[in-house]
């Protein structure tokens, strides 16, 4: 692998690699030797691991990294945090380019639950921070819904369907 790497002038990050069981026999082979499930792996932002489809067969499916999810909420959070005064139909505007964005990236087959997810705490966030505009609680739960009413939030989707 080094030798096909170095003909395009690539390196392997020794602290970054290492070999994992990973594939359509992992789960049969490591049930064998008592070790469980297979590992897993993080790449682009999700988490690679092994499973089945609905009729048993077996299937590479991806979620978002945990890593990743964390920190695209702080910085989410503090985003909005910075922008909490701006007029709420541009803010609402803003967000949902932002929230399409990572829907796009994050939006392929078997990840609705990481995309969902996201979408649901990022309007608990625009919630709290909406109620931090003013020094008093400005917002309760069904204003916000009937406010969403008129300035929806996107909703997450899956964009990519890998397998069909």
């Amino acid at each position: 692998m080094k030798d096909r790497l170095g003909k395009f002038n690539l390196e392997i990050a020794e602290e970054k690699t290492k070999k994992i069981e990973f594939g359509r026999f992992a789960e049969e082979r490591r049930n064998k030797r008592g070790e469980g499930k297979p590992e897993t792996f993080d790449f682009l932002g999700f988490t690679h691991y092994c499973s089945k489809s609905k009729i048993g067969k077996f299937r590479v499916k991806r979620k978002t990294s945990r890593k990743k999810f964390k920190v695209k909420l702080k910085v989410f959070a503090e985003w909005l945090h910075y922008n909490m005064h701006t007029e709420i139909g541009d803010l609402i505007k803003q967000i949902n380019s932002k929230l399409v964005g990572h829907f796009r990236y994050y939006g392929v087959t078997d990840n609705s639950s990481g995309i969902g997810a996201f979408g649901y705490r990022i309007r608990r966030k625009l919630f709290e921070v909406l109620n931090r505009r003013s020094q008093k609680k400005s917002l309760i739960w069904e204003e916000f819904a009937k406010l969403e009413e008129r300035f929806p939030l996107a909703r997450a989707r899956i964009y990519v369907n890998i397998y069909g």
